[in-house]
């Protein structure tokens, strides 16, 4: 074979290769923010007008959550926060409403110091659903019954099923997630070093 040849196939690779990795990049991307956003990925892709108008929705939240500076509980701030949980839920034999108002606050609270902004909810599901997308529907099911029990539309076992909801997102929030936060950050600049 000629070295003309030679060099000819080896182009031919080359370029078959650079389209292949063209090509496979969006269906990389696409697996990256399904694994990492789990049905959230699903949500935003049924909610947006098209999957990749949602995929760089999510993008745009994973950006916005890498400026956050979150920070892990010290072993007495998660220890406080499980006793004030326990007062929330022993008040709700006696006071369900207000229980559910209380077991609101000291979710928002949380989040507060572990570093996640707090102000609207519709920015905080946008945040929480980078690194708590699994416990994201407890969180938007708790919230919703809590608006109608503001209206007086929710029973008692509406408020209990709340109760349940919010300490999902609370014990998702207290123990997990900033953990590996150095190890995200960590993956991602090894994974832009790579590109």
């Amino acid at each position: 074979m000629s070295t003309g040849a030679i060099i000819g196939v080896a182009v031919a690779i080359l370029a078959a290769l650079v389209i292949l990795a063209i090509v496979l990049r969006p269906a990389m991307q696409r697996k990256k923010l399904r694994d990492r956003f789990g049905p959230e990925y699903d949500r935003a892709v049924t909610e947006s007008e098209s999957r990749s108008a949602a995929e760089k929705e999510l993008a745009e939240r994973e950006h916005r959550h890498s400026e956050f500076d979150l920070k892990p509980l010290s072993q007495t701030a998660q220890d406080s926060y499980r006793r004030h949980w326990a007062t929330v839920q022993a008040k709700f034999v006696d006071s369900p409403e207000s229980a559910i108002s209380d077991a609101d606050r000291l979710v928002t609270d949380l989040m507060a110091e572990r570093g996640y902004p707090t102000e609207g909810y519709e920015a905080q599901l946008s945040v929480l659903s980078v690194e708590h997308a699994k416990t994201l529907e407890h969180y938007r099911k708790a919230h919703d019954i809590s608006e109608r029990q503001e209206i007086g539309e929710a029973s008692t076992e509406d408020l209990r099923t709340a109760m349940v909801h919010y300490r999902e997102l609370f014990t998702d929030l207290l123990e997990h997630g900033a953990e590996t936060r150095a190890n995200t950050r960590e993956a991602t600049r090894k994974e832009k070093s790579d590109v």
